[in-house]
């Protein structure tokens, strides 16, 4: 089949070429022959051209340099003609042989229709140079020639040029013989084609003579052109002095128009002369010169000076300067105009046009938006400076590289001639062979936004910034071995100011509190590796006034210290035995600590608020911690979340140079990979169509987890400074309040935040929430209010169980919604705070768990005074030699099971789910036991439970329980999962006193 498919195409093929080769009539024939005669005519001629002319020429070479740099022009000219030659010859040798031993003709056999492409290449090639020669007046320096072979030839070839010219003088009468025979040449092409047109009938041959016409009739044009260019760029150079002509003259370069022919005018005393070439537009002012490339060139026709009644005006806009051309006519204006814009066009497009201007002067004008490289020569920003890129206008605008003489460079993203957008900047070090290497967004020529710094003495700073500075939230880290430390808060006018974290890892400590001009100062919070944590008042980087020290021996020291921990002055210390010293302390060299003062032995322990005592509660609010981070998104929401500033406000959530990389690629080449887009367009959207609550929460889950939305980009900046506080030495138990309120803010601005961008895409859509006459929020299709009447209702059922609902609407939703999809990023750092603080309840607990899993079953429970009607004995199953009273961990299995699952999950809820079944397993059991169903009273519910919780053996029980206690939902206050936590807690505390009454016991026995 597929043979036969293709048989049958090549028939089809063949039958076609018949059709296209069929025989011309009588008239075709006589063309052909004077095709033949024509050429053979033309060959003759070239022939004696080749002879008489060109190699008399060639043999003349000069010995100065400009002769030197004509003759290169000459020889090339030979090269053009002898290809044209060869060209010719051979055709005529085919078309000849055909003649011979055929007596038909097909319209293949004019090979200047068929071969009509290279034809013309020829012969455009040939006479561009000829142009070029005329114009450096290369005839003039030929005939001037002082070798014996040239002059053998004079006479000679005066005889032969007499034939062609009645022109006397040399030079023009060689300019004459080598352009004349050639032109002619063509327009005999142009007769015989149009004779062989005339005979054919309508069809494709007919098609493709009239076609070939058509550029033949172009390619006359075209010569005509080119040679009047030349002769009008020749006289140019011929009237301008030796100073202009030396510098300006290039064989290439042609005039386009002169002012003096066309007159117009440059601005007030700029130039006495305009000369506009194809590659170049030249002011002359006396005896200087201005030059200005024409692919940097825009010509603005919208005049927007003051001109004279009379005069009109052309704006010329070039990379550092800018200027008007007037005119007293329109039309000259006009002209000038569409000639200046034809050659800029066609000097962008690096080729003449063909023919050079066109019949009636078609053309488009310029794209405004060009791709070049510049060199700034003013004074200014960029003086001495290489771009490379896009311009627009005349300015840089678009992608684009600067490059300075002194090794700056920057890539990046340009607009209206400055840095706008993303950018990379490359700063040499003067004192060192290294580079400050700046990845960062940019704003009308300055930083601002974020960045990553990479200095060269190996410090790196990853923050925003603003007008070149350092500004707002920011990480500025040095990894040397010499000096290693981490700073992480705000900055301003590029110094530390405000709140922020410093991490001195060569000291082992890490200082939480407030900064001004690169110093500690204000409150201050330092934890040590060691466990001892301070809260003291610094001034200018130095301690003053007097402070608490918290020792990791529980001790508590309130006063003054030196910096190495040393008391000094009046203070109180008061020992973890309940013990207290208070007086005037000194430490003098080789006497140790000394103190005058009394100490009181009355107190038995330490009262837990001290010994637990939380710091920076008052002196940091929680409002005004990273303010820096906020601020950035806040601002970004109140510009109206443009896409291409997101990664400006929002990029904290990048913290390598490869990711700020890859981010720019995001925005500005390709999406990534993931399922979901996160295009600022499709984000408003989908905010505005999962506003129910059934809905809401997938969403935010889903763009919480996701790099590339804004409130994801927001929860990895909070995430990384809420590591840099409370991870590694941070984790100490005394700023475990700061940290749990930390989290529970970090919920209400995300919720804040994203109430913001969804007001944002509803005011888009023209959907925003409008007030009625009875002051009611009505909405339009997509509505909130059942969210909010579902909320308020909780919240005023919540009231009958509490005094006072404290927390607002908005703080609901956000304790609700956000925080238990945020917490799992929290929860490591959050969870050792917490196991810190309830460590000495959770060893006694512990040590509880230890003594209860001794005891079998039978015996727990009864220990636990467990009404033995609720024991559940048909679970004990006996194997061989074994006791009932000996079984272990077999009775209530199934809650044992499910009460364990407390540690698999961080989410509150699903911690309070956990226990509910744990409940529901234990009543379930006892329905089981008593075989009906029983619902558990208080009496019964607590020893049942503290017996699952005994053979549970839950670490860290009493972190667990607080941390849920801390972070639940408020709407489960005063229910039934706010019962079963305080029962959770009760049997907690009970195992803990059982402990702590068999220490008390031995220690009593152990003094009788």
């Amino acid at each position: 089949m597929a043979l036969r498919l293709r048989m049958t195409a090549f028939n089809a093929q063949r039958c076609r070429l018949r059709h296209l080769g069929r025989k011309l009539d009588m008239c075709t024939a006589e063309a052909t022959a004077s095709l033949l005669q024509a050429e053979e005519t033309f060959s003759a001629c070239l022939a004696r051209i080749d002879a008489l002319i060109l190699k008399p020429l060639l043999q003349a070479e000069p010995h100065d340099q400009k002769g030197k740099d004509n003759f290169k022009l000459l020889l090339l000219l030979n090269d053009r003609f002898q290809a044209l030659w060869n060209f010719t010859e051979e055709n005529y040798r085919i078309l000849k042989q055909k003649c011979s031993t055929s007596e038909s003709f097909c319209i293949q056999d004019f090979y200047t229709v068929w071969k009509g492409d290279l034809f013309l290449s020829l012969y455009i090639q040939y006479f561009v140079t000829f142009a070029n020669y005329v114009v450096v007046h290369g005839f003039e320096h030929a005939t001037k020639s002082r070798s014996e072979a040239w002059k053998h030839h004079k006479t000679v070839l005066k005889q032969f040029l007499t034939d062609f010219t009645s022109e006397t003088s040399m030079s023009l009468a060689l300019y004459t013989v080598l352009h004349k025979p050639i032109r002619d040449h063509v327009e005999q092409y142009i007769l015989l084609l149009t004779k062989l047109n005339e005979a054919l009938k309508e069809g494709p041959e007919k098609d493709l003579v009239t076609s070939a016409i058509k550029e033949y009739v172009k390619l006359e044009s075209f010569i005509s052109q080119v040679l009047d260019e030349a002769c009008f760029t020749k006289a140019l150079w011929k009237s301008l002095g030796y100073k202009f002509t030396d510098m300006l003259c290039v064989p290439e370069r042609r005039l386009l128009e002169d002012s003096r022919n066309l007159p117009i005018s440059a601005s007030t005393n700029r130039s006495d002369r305009i000369l506009l070439f194809d590659d170049v537009l030249v002011l002359i002012q006396g005896n200087s010169f201005q030059s200005f490339d024409l692919k940097l060139v825009w010509v603005d026709k919208n005049c927007r000076e003051k001109s004279a009644p009379g005069v009109y005006g052309l704006h010329i806009i070039t990379p550092e300067e800018t200027f008007f051309l007037s005119a007293k006519d329109p039309q000259m204006k006009a002209v000038w105009q569409w000639k200046l814009n034809q050659a800029i066009r066609q000097a962008l497009n690096g080729k003449r046009d063909f023919p050079l201007w066109g019949k009636t002067g078609e053309g488009t004008e310029p794209p405004s938006c060009r791709f070049f490289t510049y060199v700034f020569r003013l004074e200014g920003k960029f003086k001495n400076a290489t771009y490379e890129g896009k311009w627009h206008w005349g300015k840089p605008h678009g992608k684009g590289t600067l490059k300075w003489r002194d090794g700056r460079n920057h890539v990046g993203d340009f607009k209206e001639g400055l840095e706008h957008g993303f950018g990379i900047c490359l700063v040499p070090r003067r004192s060192e062979d290294r580079y400050d290497c700046y990845k960062c967004h940019w704003y009308e020529g300055k930083m601002r936004g974020y960045g990553i710094c990479e200095y060269g003495n190996e410090m790196v700073y990853k923050g925003y910034f603003k007008d070149d500075l350092r500004q707002g939230f920011g990480i500025l880290e040095n990894p040397s071995a010499d000096h290693p430390f981490k700073y992480t808060g705000q900055w301003e006018n590029d110094k530390k100011n405000g709140y922020g974290v410093w991490d001195d890892k060569d000291r082992g400590e890490r200082y939480i509190g407030m900064w001004h001009d690169d110093h500690k100062h204000g409150q201050g919070i330092v934890v040590t590796q060691s466990g001892v944590c301070y809260q003291r008042t610094f001034h200018a980087g130095r301690m003053v006034g007097s402070g608490i020290l918290l020792l990791e021996d529980d001790s508590v020291y309130e006063g003054n210290f030196m910096e190495d921990l040393t008391f000094v002055g009046k203070g109180k210390l008061s020992f973890a035995n309940g013990f207290i010293l208070e007086g005037t302390f000194t430490n003098k060299l080789g006497q140790g600590l000394q103190t005058q003062g009394i100490l009181n032995t009355s107190n038995e322990q330490l009262d837990d608020r001290i010994t637990k005592a939380q710091l920076g509660l008052e002196e940091f609010p929680v409002e005004k911690r990273w303010k820096g981070i906020y601020d950035q998104f806040l601002e970004f929401i109140h510009s109206g979340c443009k896409e291409e500033t997101e990664e400006s406000f929002t990029g904290f959530h990048i913290q390598t140079s490869k990711e700020l990389r890859k981010s720019q690629e995001y925005l500005f080449c390709q999406r990534g990979t993931e399922d979901v887009s996160w295009k600022m367009e499709d984000i408003l959207e989908e905010l505005v169509q999962h506003q129910e609550l059934k809905s809401l929460q997938p969403y935010l889950d889903k763009a919480l987890k996701s790099s590339l939305h804004p409130l994801g980009k927001l929860l990895k900046a909070l995430m990384i400074a809420f590591q840099a506080t409370y991870s590694g030495i941070g984790a100490n138990r005394h700023l475990l309040t700061m940290a749990q309120e930390e989290v529970k803010y970090y919920a209400k601005k995300i919720w804040e935040f994203y109430q913001g961008l969804l007001h944002l895409a509803l005011e888009q859509k023209g959907q925003l929430p409008t007030k009625s006459a009875d002051g009611e929020t009505n909405r339009n299709t997509y509505s909130t209010e059942r969210i909010q009447k579902e909320q308020l209702e909780i919240v005023l059922w919540c009231s009958r169980f509490l005094p006072v609902a404290k927390e607002t609407l908005f703080d609901q939703k956000a304790c609700s919604i956000v925080l238990p999809l945020i917490l799992p990023c929290f929860y490591p750092e959050l969870f050792m705070l917490y196991m810190l603080y309830h460590e000495r309840e959770d060893d006694l607990y512990c040590q509880g768990i230890v003594d209860l899993s001794l005891f079998p079953d039978i015996k727990l429970l009864e220990f636990l005074d467990v009404q033995k009607h609720l024991w559940p004995l048909k679970d004990l199953t006996l194997t061989t030699n074994q006791r009932r009273s000996l079984i272990k961990d077999k009775c209530f299995l199934s809650a044992t099971e499910c009460l364990q699952k407390l540690i698999t999950t961080v989410d509150p809820r699903e911690k309070l789910v956990i226990l509910q079944k744990t409940y529901e397993e234990i009543e379930s059991t006892v329905s089981r036991v008593v075989e009906k169903d029983y619902k558990l009273p208080m009496d019964d519910l607590l020893p049942l439970l503290m017996y699952v919780v005994s053979r549970a053996k839950i670490q860290h029980l009493g972190a667990e329980i607080h941390l849920i206690r801390d972070l639940m939902d408020p709407t489960n206050q005063g229910g039934l999962y706010d019962f079963l936590l305080t029962a959770l807690e009760s049997c907690y505390e009970h195992i803990q006193r059982m402990r702590l009454h068999q220490r008390e016991n031995c220690h009593g026995t152990h003094n009788s």
